[in-house]
């Protein structure tokens, strides 16, 4: 038994145009901003994207988009396609092991329950985090989970910068664009 999460073609064609690196942080946000946006066009998945990059280099390691709906997986939001990209293309479980440059996880939302869970495992040492997860469930109808309270303390307590805000108007431009397009919200407490 296995299960394979993989990206659609276009952000296979996507990802190997972009630049090597993208050291400019709002710029590493609107690309995943865009890789939202083409998900909700090409109709490839929610409208989710995320990146994991070198933080002060901006060397780009992996971007994933959402898949849940077209591999029938439920855990294969964007923040998990990504870091696993990442992981398996750099051969390893913990992207802040030692010898290793820091790793930046940038995401077009705050991440739901599950993919929080998933940030301090990852290694990564920093979260550049776009609209708020209160935007996403009023646009959206998503259902983000139960996110503590403190998670921004949470992750800080774990050496893990957060930063918030970063083009968020831009990031809820895709989620509306998302609620006008039909395409299905998939919450698990209430299916389709």
């Amino acid at each position: 038994m296995e299960f394979k999460v993989t990206l659609p073609d276009w952000a296979i064609v996507e990802t190997e145009q972009l630049p090597d690196c993208i050291p400019d942080l709002e710029e590493r946000m609107r690309t995943v901003i865009r890789f939202s946006s083409l998900n909700v066009q090409h109709q490839t998945g929610g409208p989710f994207a995320a990146g994991v990059f070198e933080r002060e280099s901006g060397k780009v390691i992996s971007i994933g988009v959402n898949r849940v709906v077209p591999a029938s997986v439920s855990s294969a939001h964007a923040e998990i396609v990504a870091l696993s990209l990442a992981q398996q293309k750099l051969q390893t479980f913990d992207l802040g092991g030692e010898g290793m440059p820091d790793h930046q996880l940038v995401v077009n939302g705050r991440p739901c329950a599950m993919c929080f869970g998933s940030i301090p495992w990852s290694g990564v040492r920093s979260v550049v985090i776009a609209a708020s997860g209160e935007q996403i469930e009023s646009l959206t109808g998503f259902d983000e989970g139960p996110i503590h309270p403190a998670w921004r303390d949470e992750l800080e307590s774990r050496g893990i910068e957060v930063t918030e805000d970063v083009l968020a108007d831009e990031a809820c431009e895709v989620f509306r664009q998302f609620a006008a397009s039909d395409q299905p919200v998939y919450n698990g407490r209430s299916g389709s």
